[in-house]
């Protein structure tokens, strides 16, 4: 079974690599930067100089791509290479209504859809490490689910098409309001004298322990804001969250807290750092 990659950037290189690592037939890829292909055709990928080349020659095509509108625009590029036969499959983290409008456009071709967006960051992707979460039916999901396990440690089917999308935007949701949490409480706790180290160390030993405080325990302590995950991506998923909470007339505070410190952090200039640098604009005071 063929397998084709299109989108090779923060998490797309890691998680075709593993592809190309533990898969045993061609992995054909292509991305918009000369440079990503040429690597991973150093590593033994197919390499293609369009998005329709890889739908072309390919039984799974697996499109890993920034917003929703670049997604649309590579299927509007592949679906007349698309059919019986084949199976796409979406693991970027784009609008719920975006996922499923595609996914009715693939199946009008006989094709089969699944939305199957991942979890973690880009060391999980290197390390194959990811969790994912599918939205397709169950015999769509018994093909992919092997080759998901080739990406993630965690796979787990949560519904028909447009479940694995929505649940992920809740995921991102919960960890963005946990991390708000941990950034007001921990500037509280400096601003009143207590260490970051020991706030780390208390917090792991009562109700409030959380993998986001422990996963970023050295970058809060050292203030190292190496790129893992950037603030314009976090930012953008919690945008697709407030607007999936508005469109069901379900509003959604903390969501709003959540924006406002990350579309600050972005307008101090760190959109690009890691995530967790959003503590500079609670530090800031949001003003």
């Amino acid at each position: 079974m063929k397998i084709g990659f299109i989108g090779l950037g923060n998490m797309g290189e890691g998680m075709s690599s593993n592809i190309l690592k533990k898969h045993d037939d061609k992995v054909f890829v292509y991305d918009l930067l000369k440079e990503k292909v040429e690597l991973m055709a150093e590593k033994g990928a197919v390499p293609c100089h369009s998005a329709s080349e890889v739908a072309e020659n390919a039984d799974i095509i697996i499109t890993m791509l920034p917003r929703s509108e670049h997604v649309k625009s590579i299927y509007d590029e592949i679906l007349p290479k698309v059919g019986v036969g084949k199976i796409c499959v979406d693991m970027s983290t784009i609008d719920p209504g975006v996922s499923m409008e595609i996914a009715e456009r693939v199946k009008e071709t006989g094709a089969k859809f699944a939305d199957c967006p991942v979890l973690k960051s880009k060391l999980m992707a290197i390390a194959g490490k990811l969790g994912i979460y599918a939205g397709c039916d169950e015999e769509t999901f018994k093909i992919l689910e092997p080759i998901l396990y080739y990406m993630g440690e965690n796979v787990m089917r949560i519904g028909e098409n447009g479940a694995g999308i929505t649940m992920k935007i809740c995921q991102n949701a919960l960890t963005h309001e946990i991390q708000n949490a941990v950034n007001e409480t921990l500037t509280l706790a400096n601003i009143c004298g207590i260490e970051t180290e020991q706030f780390i160390k208390a917090i792991s030993i009562g109700g409030a322990q959380n993998y986001y405080l422990e996963s970023k325990a050295d970058a809060l302590i050292n203030n190292d804001f190496t790129c893992q995950f950037p603030v314009i991506y976090a930012e953008k998923d919690l945008s697709i969250c407030k607007r999936l909470s508005e469109s069901h007339n379900f509003p959604m505070p903390g969501i709003d807290v959540s924006l406002k410190a990350l579309k600050k952090t972005i307008d101090m200039g760190y959109g690009l750092e890691d995530n967790c640098a959003c503590i500079l604009a609670v530090r800031d005071g949001f003003v």
